[in-house]
């Protein structure tokens, strides 16, 4: 059970169908809306769902590493000893 937002609740849960089957069953509380799946389309719904976060992850990373790189303040110059010697 995934409560979405207060008051709605998603359940996902297995059942056997008339003919003997199991079936994903998604039911969506309060508004009574169930949504049932075979197997194989269970599977291809979490995949999606998983490259989706995937993809919202990786933008969510790539946007705050380019926030952090714009907002990174310059290293202290380091100098070797050649620059060393001119540094006078």
């Amino acid at each position: 059970m995934i409560e979405l937002e207060p008051g709605s609740v998603l359940d996902i849960a297995l059942q056997e169908d008339a003919q003997g089957r199991d079936c994903v069953v998604l039911s969506l509380q309060p508004h009574e809306c169930t949504l049932n799946l075979t197997p194989y389309q269970a599977r291809v719904l979490a995949t999606e769902l998983i490259m989706a976060v995937n993809r919202a992850e990786v933008r969510s990373n790539l946007r705050l590493s380019h926030n952090m790189a714009r907002h990174e303040r310059p290293a202290a110059t380091k100098q070797g000893l050649f620059e060393q010697g001119f540094a006078k």
